[in-house]
């Protein structure tokens, strides 16, 4: 089997990268071990940056209409409400920023939604493959499977989670810590006896270790349950199990779980690849940063992992821009995967609240090597930074952007004559004046006052160049459609 790009893991990061390489007319394979989807609710919390990713990808009004508000949690004590706790703080959507809440959606159903998405752009998945090991040559990479075939591609990316087999082949480590030694139980469990609109919690008692939270999963008749058990503790995962487990820590009695459709055990640690890249084999998602589920940190830095990585591979394998830009997604990614890591262990530990970091939207990449600042007095808005939304000349920024190319932004700034899509017209405040060429993953990669150097910058990613001909308007009703 031959194709360009191999993906190994249908997770949503391999998802994601799918759905990314096919709209890019890139030739993809996700390649999963498993005989379908991953089956649990796992990683349910999607933060705003990623609802901007999956926007431009073409899932965001499935995945909203299949999840839901995270709920208000409810502390319980001794069988009665104790009051009330908000999961996160609370934000306000605003132009530039419409998706300033995160929302609940089970990894299963997103992961279904991803999965559709991919196969009506074309994009290809094989179950029941699993890679065993690795060869690297100078014109590309050989998948060994268990078995006995082989898949050979241009490059690969290892999207296999945190023990993923191809980071292990490589030889790469991760080094890390432990969050919290104490096991953790999360299972999904149809129950009775608790209404569905809170995040039901019920605190440790006096003299005893560990707590119980029970959370309703929209569009679902299920609850994601987890508890936190005492250190050396055998976790039980089965019926029986849970049914006692939720008899002792709450006023419920063991009949009121009536089944457990999927549950697993694991220890909160924090991990980092020493490396996000061996030769022509990536590593993206779990395989290259292990977080604590808390915060919600783990599934949206892992898709933002394939966003980032995607549009590269597009520009060496389209665009015909140089080979060495691929360098720049380990510099980039890796620096916010160790952020990201460091705010979810703090999370867990109760040092940091669920507040606006959480959200993503103020990661960026200002000390990339990709990103030219050439102005001489900048705005509020800087090379680097993350393309806020807004409203220019009656076309909306998303919708100028939703698709797989650059975008260039002529504000109060004449625009010079490209083959590039123009949006022009009045600034908005969260931008200044300006142009702005935007990248495909929603970052300002250049920014000067005058098109000088814009067309130098273009042409490293195969993008057409800056003359004093007439712009290319691109209207709103084409940028909707990812023209």
């Amino acid at each position: 089997m031959h194709t360009e790009v191999l993906i190994v893991g249908a997770g949503p990061t391999g998802l994601a990268l799918g759905i990314d390489l096919a709209r890019r007319g890139v030739d993809a394979l996700v390649v999963e071990r498993a005989d379908g989807l991953f089956p649990g609710s796992r990683g349910k919390g999607i933060q705003p940056r990623t609802w901007e990713v999956f926007d431009d990808l073409g899932v965001l009004a499935a995945l909203r209409a299949a999840g839901g508000r995270y709920p208000v949690g409810m502390l319980w004590r001794d069988g009665h409400q104790a009051g009330e706790h908000r999961m996160f703080d609370p934000a306000e959507a605003t132009e530039d920023s419409p998706y300033e809440e995160p929302w609940l959606v089970p990894q299963w159903r997103t992961q279904e939604i991803l999965y559709a998405r991919l196969t009506e752009l074309g994009g290809r998945l094989a179950f029941g493959r699993e890679v065993v090991s690795l060869t690297q040559d100078e014109d590309g990479v050989t998948a060994h499977l268990a078995s006995g075939g082989r898949v050979h591609a241009r490059y690969a990316v290892a999207a296999d989670g945190g023990r993923s087999a191809v980071r292990r082949a490589l030889g790469i480590g991760m080094t890390g810590q432990t969050v919290d030694p104490a096991p953790m139980l999360v299972a999904d469990v149809r129950i009775t006896g608790l209404d569905r609109d809170h995040w039901h919690i019920f605190p440790p008692a006096d003299g005893t270790d560990g707590f119980l939270a029970v959370c309703p999963l929209p569009g679902t008749e299920d609850f994601q349950l987890v508890a936190r058990l005492p250190q050396d503790t055998a976790v039980d995962l089965s019926l029986d199990g849970v049914r006692k487990l939720v008899a002792a820590r709450s006023h419920l009695t063991p009949g009121a779980v009536t089944e457990v459709r999927w549950a697993s055990d694991f220890r909160p640690r924090a991990a980092l690849a020493d490396r996000f890249r061996a030769g022509r084999v990536f590593l993206a998602g779990d395989a290259a940063h292990v977080h604590s589920p808390a915060g919600g940190q783990g599934l949206n830095t892992s898709v933002q992992d394939a966003y980032n990585l995607g549009w590269k591979l597009g520009a060496v394998l389209r665009d015909g821009a140089r080979p060495d830009l691929l360098d720049s997604y380990e510099e980039e990614r890796r620096p916010i995967a160790a952020g990201m890591l460091r705010l979810s262990t703090s999370v867990h530990r109760g040092e940091t609240r669920r507040g606006a970091a959480t959200r993503q939207l103020s990661l960026g990449y200002r000390e990339s090597s990709l990103t030219r600042e050439t102005r001489t007095a900048p705005g509020p808005l800087r090379a680097g930074d993350r393309a806020p939304d807004g409203t220019v000349a009656g076309v909306r920024l998303f919708d100028a952007f939703r698709g797989p190319h650059w975008t260039l932004l002529a504000l109060d700034t004449p625009a010079p004559g490209t083959e590039l899509p123009v949006v022009s017209g009045p600034a908005p405040k969260a931008y200044g004046p300006g142009l702005f060429l935007v990248r495909p993953d929603g970052y300002v990669g250049w920014a000067g006052d005058s098109a000088a150097g814009l067309t130098q910058y273009a042409a490293r990613f195969g993008q057409p160049s800056a003359s004093s001909g007439v712009p290319t308007q691109r209207s709103a009703q084409n940028a909707s459609l990812g023209t």
